[in-house]
């Protein structure tokens, strides 16, 4: 039987090895301070999502344990802030405010480190990206439960951005309130897509009080701790922000509720092996349309992991049609399919390849 070593002297090497981990790290940080200069001289952009994906595919290949991928993936995520912000400064816009999903969801793409900007509507973040005023934004473009975001699909065709990410988050929904006693409670407040995705729980929990709705689920946090008679749907980010209290965590109806999440930008990602494509187009209403739409696809052996149609606006029953292609826009089979659409098509738009979600 092995002796077993006392915890004083375990508790020094591990602060052996944070030594050589802080001494690791910032020699990491050098590195990544010459890759900056290189960069600003080449006018190259700081964040390149194909290598960050190459670098989390690395790295969950090399672990062996005991810490878990995700939590490998979230040291990392922080490490790659940091290094990024010593290159230069990045600045992020997304739909806020603060303690949003979509701002956790950027939290989570870009780490602590970056520089974040809260706008009023998802049409302001596409144009604080499309005017230079920030490097990238992060949009909600689909919920499992709820569907399509139509303001994002709706500014995806308009403005002068690409697609050169994509994050998903999974969405747990919490009663937030001042006390945190369901006694207390007069009115229930949120966004109406997360009060939609608790509808079954409220109704079971309050059939009787009064559900209002608010601009974003952050402002319902922020009514909320205004007022003591009133409770908030919102985010554990919430809580912590405006010093609220949990009435009850994870309210949400359905266990898988995740949300899609787009990085927009001016760039196109290089290929990183394991890509999406997404574009949009309109066709002509003939008969065989639909069959002749998605031919090119099938010749070309490409998977569509999306189809998607929306109104055109101002023309009653004419649709544009969103597809997310597997593989991106630089592979040959991608770029003739695409172009034996074209022949079809009344309007085409690439709107982004990048990689697929990590």
């Amino acid at each position: 039987m092995s002796r077993k070593e006392p915890v004083d002297a375990l508790r020094k090497k591990i602060d052996q090895v944070d030594e050589k981990i802080l001494e690791l790290l910032n020699e990491r940080a050098s590195l990544a301070q010459k890759i900056g200069h290189e960069k600003s001289l080449g006018k190259e952009e700081v964040y390149v999502p194909s290598r960050e994906k190459e670098i989390f595919r690395r790295l969950s290949e090399l672990n062996r344990g005991p810490l878990p991928r995700q939590a490998i993936h979230s040291i990392y995520r922080e490490i790659l802030s940091a290094s990024r912000s010593l290159e230069a400064s990045v600045r992020i816009a997304y739909f806020g405010p603060e303690a949003t999903f979509t701002h956790m969801a950027a939290r989570e793409k870009f780490g602590s480190s970056a520089s974040f900007i809260p706008l009023a509507s998802i049409p302001d973040v596409f144009q604080e990206v499309s005017q230079g005023r920030a490097g990238y934004g992060v949009v909600p473009i689909e919920n499992s439960t709820e569907g399509v975001v139509t303001h994002t699909l709706d500014m995806l065709v308009e403005a002068d951005v690409r697609i050169c990410a994509e994050a998903s988050l999974e969405i747990h929904l919490y009663l937030l309130s001042r006390s945190g006693r369901a006694a207390d409670i007069q009115r229930i407040v949120s966004h109406p897509q997360a009060l939609a995705q608790c509808r079954r729980w409220l109704a079971n929990h309050f059939p009787n009080l009064r559900v209002d709705e608010a601009a974003s689920t952050a402002q319902a946090a922020q009514l909320a701790a205004t007022d003591p008679n009133l409770a908030a749907v919102a985010s554990s980010l919430a809580k912590e922000l405006y010093g609220l209290q949990v009435v009850e965590a994870n309210i949400e109806d359905h266990s898988n509720n995740i949300t899609r999440f787009l990085v927009i930008g001016d760039q196109q990602p290089r290929p990183s092996g394991d890509d999406k494509t997404s574009i949009v187009f309109s066709v002509k209403d003939e008969v065989g349309i639909l069959h002749r739409m998605l031919e090119p696809f099938a010749k070309n052996r490409i998977n569509l992991s999306k189809i998607e149609s929306r109104p055109l606006k101002h023309k009653p029953w004419e649709y544009l049609f969103f597809l997310d292609l597997e593989g991106h826009i630089e592979e040959p089979r991608i770029q003739r399919a695409i172009k034996k659409l074209e022949k079809i098509c009344l309007f085409i738009k690439v709107l982004g390849s990048y990689p697929c979600g990590v």
